[in-house]
Order: C-alpha cells, then sequence, then structure tokens
C-alpha cells in the first residue's frame, strides 16, 4: 500500500503507543510491553539510529502517561520545550519552490528498514490532508489545507506559524499525533521551506480554488 511508507512510520515511531486494558485480560507490565516492540523490531540487529527511533522521549514518555491529555501545567512544559528547540531558517525566508513541496507532498518513500539513505526522503502529507483540489486521493486525518495560504491572506505570521506546527507540532498541541518533521529530521529545513511554499505560494495548485 503506498501511504505505509516514510510519514506513516515516522507517524508511528514519533507518536506514543497506547496500550489500553482491556477489561477481564491480564494486565501488561509497561516492561513487557517495551520488550515485545523491541523484540517486534529485532532490537538486538538494529543500527543505533534506528534503535533511537523505539526508544520514546521525554516528550513520549509524558503524553502516553497522560494517555495523550496531559494536565495543563504538563501541556505546557510540553509546548514551551518544544517550542524553544525549533530551528528557523537562518537567512529568515520560510518559502521555497512550490513544485519540490508539490513533490514532497505526494511522496511517502523513506524511513523504512532497507531503504535507500541516499534517496529524498518524503513528507507524505496526502496520507492525511487533503490539499491541491485536483488531488483525487488523500486522507482526512488531518484538516483539509484546501486554500490554506488564500485563506491566511498569504500573510507572514501565518507562514511562521505554519513552520512551527510542521517543524514540531508539540510546540502548538502538547501531544499531538502529527510527526516532527524538523525535530526527528524527517524533512530539512529547505524541505519544510519547499512545502510551505506549496501550502503558501498563490500560484501553488493548493490556492487555486474559488
Amino acid at each position: 500500500m503506498r501511504f505505509v511508507t516514510a510519514a506513516a512510520l515516522s507517524a508511528c515511531l514519533a507518536v506514543p503507543v497506547l496500550a489500553a486494558e482491556i477489561p477481564g485480560l491480564p494486565t501488561i507490565s509497561v516492561e513487557r510491553r517495551e520488550q515485545v516492540v523491541r523484540d517486534g523490531f529485532r532490537y538486538d540487529k538494529l543500527a543505533p539510529e534506528l534503535k533511537a527511533r523505539i526508544e520514546q522521549d521525554d516528550t513520549q514518555r509524558l503524553c502516553t502517561e497522560y494517555r495523550n491529555e496531559p494536565p495543563p501545567e504538563v501541556a505546557a512544559r510540553i509546548e514551551k520545550a518544544a517550542l524553544e528547540a525549533i530551528v528557523f531558517p537562518e537567512d529568515g525566508k520560510f518559502l521555497g519552490d512550490w513544485k519540490k513541496g508539490e513533490a514532497l507532498s505526494l511522496s511517502g518513500y523513506g524511513l523504512r528498514m532497507g531503504d535507500d539513505p541516499k534517496r529524498q526522503v518524503g513528507g507524505n502529507w496526502y496520507a492525511c490532508h487533503e490539499m491541491a483540489p485536483t488531488e483525487l486521493s488523500y486522507g482526512t486525518l488531518g484538516p483539509s489545507l484546501k486554500g490554506y495560504g488564500k485563506l491566511r491572506d498569504f500573510a507572514q505570521d501565518a507562514i511562521k506559524e505554519a513552520y512551527i506546527k510542521i517543524y514540531n507540532p508539540n510546540a502548538t498541541v502538547a501531544c499531538s499525533t502529527m510527526p516532527r518533521f524538523g525535530t526527528k529530521k524527517i524533512l530539512s529545513i529547505d524541505d519544510i521551506r519547499h512545502v510551505l511554499a506549496f501550502l503558501f505560494d498563490p500560484n501553488s495548485p493548493v490556492n487555486r480554488v474559488d
């Protein structure tokens, strides 16, 4: 299936796994659950960078502990830490080439075990969002982004806000299920700029709406 690829896998590895307890069945310890995950990925044979993707970071541990609904003070702490860690473009420019952004949004290649690390990793945005009105196949896990820039008057504040959301959505929603494209190095800063251009360039098909 096309969408079991970069963003799908990265989402699985970036979002806390919530193991719900089923009434009447034995409770499985956290340690046992983690061991099952490691065994499933043949943990002992993984390269260090892949092992790191299985281990939860502080945000993931907190979101797992609170089942993605942390109390306000914990949510504020997560969002503050995420915002402070965001790296902005050094030249202050947020928009790249919308055509490259379109290609990144369509591509789901990369981050799977055995994938060629020299090939461009895609963002796989159509797995979750509607974007260009001409695209017939898209997911509905996230909101529609059709007309995104036009609806926001192509404002600079809106562009910067979208950059933050893409780089690390935990900066705006503590336990967001959206992949952390910048923080987890799924996309480079230039890649994110291209995706932003796809969302905000007036000539992009995303903004060719009535």
